[in-house]
């Protein structure tokens, strides 16, 4: 057995190490300085109790993107300072954010003790490579992202950090599975790389019935394709779907996971995920061949999805109005009933009627999955979602990608269990049309500013604010924009108390709700050094079955010009148009 000693080595603070909701993410450059990421992880390892780090285990894993590998043996000897006795690896340091949280709850170790916590590397959906992001985050004992009293914690640990602690040890051999064991200061400390996929897997069985979906995959009628965008839901991905539930190795797309993301940018919408996109029609090109019935993709750490149908993009928002919708019936796991739902404010209100419709408790949070974790833990919360292709119930504290994809295989084999021989299947489109009609459309679209002055995007929202004190004023210019648009009923900067530890969150939105349920909401986000983004979400609330059908951007178009010109949009930011619209 090999031996080492604890060691202090001396340090400077470095500025900027403040985690935001996923953590810290910088640019690999950033992350290479010396010192830079054992700061974080020491000021980490202090931030937390003394009982969930001296002879604690711990889980180091990531999406497996550039430095990962190295950072995970900087981890593992800080570790092994600070007095942990255990740390859990997947195999070769790849674990999705979701199935981290999976072990972090879920796996027992030889001893029978569980792991008191988690360092997740991911920058999420941001692109990996020499010159691209990095990122680490740390996960509480229930699995969730540690909570503001934690992070800020850390936080201030790295304004004033001095030395670090670490031992000199070997590499581990990270791509073998086995327990490696070191002697340290006298005591054992244990390293055990694991099979990323066996928890995760076992989880995700006892939630869905494979065998009912598997009948679904078998159907000549049934094709399917799934794209990891080269991310680490790959490793993942041949397990669940080839292994388990017999769709062809073919359907697979991108799914060998790579540190660079194949060049790619592992963002899981119509723009990134273009060979997914042209796969299933909705290219710019039209292909030969017929599209498969059923497309889905995952973002860099699989926590992220989208959903499509042959030639059909299903919102987020919509997305998770339907999964709600149909859980009991289709998902084992929800049988006996949904506790709640919940969604972020600034996600279309889909969830909400359907949460009126079928007389569930349903909460509006700010955007963070640490809101969702609180309502869960607290059994107040069964399934829940984001409009930024979040989706995620109770089994973990994460949002889960490849979970979101089995509930809606799950309900597409029990729309169809009576029709597999028949002549068509139901398909997504078919679904998702007749959610439509029996719970109206949320018309739904994202308009996001990048890059803009920070001081205008301030301007512009303390505008957005002033104007809010009278809503006859705000009614007058609407109606001079559009006479057709309904009139504003309400309008807010949005406030949330949690209803678990009575936490409150000030400014996380300006809001205007109209009479007929449509909403316009203005979100600022990163007020950095790079100048800062705006967000605007337009939602049009359409009943009339007759007017469901309707093009997106037609639908939406007189509330796109009240909020371009309610907003003074281009006077502030001189931009006559988005960076980008979702």
């Amino acid at each position: 057995m090999q031996s080492g000693q604890v060691k202090r080595v001396e340090t400077t603070p470095f500025e900027g190490q403040k985690p935001g909701t996923s953590g810290l993410r910088k640019k690999v450059k950033v992350f290479t300085q010396p010192h830079y990421l054992q700061n974080f992880v020491q000021s980490t390892f202090n931030a937390l109790p003394a009982d969930k780090v001296k002879g604690a285990r711990i889980v180091v894993s990531g999406d497996g993107r550039y430095y990962s590998k190295e950072a995970i043996q900087i981890i593992i000897k800080m570790a092994a300072g600070n007095g942990v006795r255990s740390v859990w690896v997947g195999q070769n340091g790849l674990l999705s954010t979701p199935a981290v949280s999976a072990v972090v709850r879920e796996r027992v170790g030889a001893d029978g003790s569980k792991a008191s916590g988690a360092f997740i590397l991911t920058a999420s959906h941001n692109p990996g490579g020499p010159n691209e992001d990095f990122g680490i985050k740390y996960n509480m004992e229930n699995g969730g992202p540690a909570p503001e009293s934690i992070t800020d914690k850390i936080y201030e640990n790295t304004t004033k950090i001095k030395e670090y602690l670490t031992v000199e040890l070997p590499d581990v051999d990270i791509g073998k599975v086995g327990v490696t064991t070191f002697s340290v200061d006298g005591g054992t400390f244990d390293v055990d790389v694991f099979d990323s996929a066996s928890d995760y897997v076992k989880l995700m069985k006892s939630i869905f019935d494979f065998e009912f979906i598997r009948k679904l995959l078998s159907s000549p009628k049934f094709t399917f394709c799934y794209d990891a965008l080269h991310g680490v839901a790959g490793a993942y991905a041949k397990r669940i779907f080839v292994e388990e539930l017999g769709a062809k190795e073919s359907s697979l797309l991108n799914c060998v996971p790579k540190e660079d993301f194949g060049g790619g940018h592992p963002d899981p919408n119509l723009t990134y995920a273009k060979e997914l996109v042209a796969r299933m029609g909705l290219g710019k090109s039209t292909t030969q061949d017929e599209p498969p019935e059923f497309g889905a993709a995952a973002d860099g750490d699989a926590d992220r999805n989208m959903i499509l149908g042959k030639r059909f993009f299903v919102t987020p928002s919509d997305s998770v109005a339907i999964i709600a919708a149909n859980a009991v019936e289709a998902i084992p796991y929800f049988s006996a009933g949904l506790k709640g739902v919940a969604r972020s404010m600034p996600t279309s209100a889909a969830l909400d009627v359907v949460a009126q419709h079928l007389n569930l408790k349903f909460f509006e949070v700010p955007t963070g999955w640490k809101f969702f974790g609180n309502l869960m833990d607290a059994g107040l919360c069964s399934v829940c979602g984001e409009e930024s292709f979040g989706t995620g119930s109770d089994h973990i504290r994460e949002k889960d990608g490849i979970w979101a994809v089995l509930a809606w295989l799950s309900i597409l084999a029990y729309k169809n269990k009576e029709n597999l021989g028949g002549e068509k299947l139901v398909s997504v489109e078919d679904i998702v049309r007749q959610h439509w009609a029996t719970f109206g459309r949320h018309y739904y679209t994202r308009y996001d500013y990048e890059n803009v002055d920070a001081g205008a995007a301030k301007e512009l929202m303390a505008s957005l604010v002033k104007l809010q004190s009278s809503l006859s004023e705000v009614n007058q210019i609407v109606k001079g924009i559009r006479s057709d648009v309904s009139s504003v009923v309400n309008a807010d900067e949005f406030e949330y108390k949690d209803p678990v530890d009575g936490s409150i969150s000030k400014h996380q939105g300006i809001r205007y709700l109209f009479e007929d349920g449509s909403r316009l909401v203005f979100r600022l986000s990163g007020t950095g050094s790079e100048g800062a983004t705006i967000r605007l979400y337009i939602e049009q609330y359409e009943k009339d079955p007759s007017k469901i059908g309707r093009e997106s951007q037609e639908a939406l178009g007189p509330l796109v010009e009240v909020a371009l010109k309610l907003s003074k949009m281009q006077e502030f930011t001189g931009r006559s148009a988005p960076t980008v619209i979702t």
